[in-house]
């Protein structure tokens, strides 16, 4: 869809203002029926075609998400990240860290992308990577022991 909305810019651009003006009234007739479609559906069937990849977008760009920003959010973090806010364009995450450096920019990159994903209209997600104060392995445990063995 990313390759299809990146075609059509390009067309706009080299068409000029009367074709933009010709999507503008386009994008409102199919918003208008969209929204009639979201009318009729119960909350479960309204839920289920959000889900689709392929609507949840449109539903999106005219406003007929039935899930707010803070919902959504919150699906596409899971239990991977603690959701501290949702304010204007910024979502506030925080993680617990988990294996060693790259693994943790891998996994907060990926959150990033899943909160844009599900939320387009935030802008900032800043990720706070909480401490542990309890290490991984604990030091005692890797001191050499010069005694004798047990039985």
């Amino acid at each position: 869809m990313d390759d299809r909305i990146a075609r059509i810019e390009v067309m706009l651009d080299e068409a000029g203002p009367d074709a933009v003006e010709l999507v503008k009234e386009l994008l409102d007739l199919y918003g208008e029926g969209l929204a009639s479609v979201m009318a009729v559906l119960d909350a479960e069937q309204a839920a289920r075609l959000a889900a689709d990849t392929a609507v949840a977008p449109l539903l999106l760009l005219h406003d007929l998400h039935p899930l707010d920003v803070r919902a959504r959010v919150e699906a596409a973090v899971g239990g991977a990240a603690e959701l501290l806010a949702v304010e204007d364009d910024l979502v506030r995450l925080r993680v617990r860290p988990g294996g060693c450096r790259s693994s943790a920019e891998a996994a907060t990159s990926a959150l990033r992308e899943a909160v844009r994903a599900a939320a387009p209209e935030i802008e900032h997600v800043d990720i706070e990577v909480e401490r542990d104060a309890t290490p991984l392995i604990p030091v005692e445990s890797l001191a050499v022991r010069t005694g004798p063995r047990a039985p």
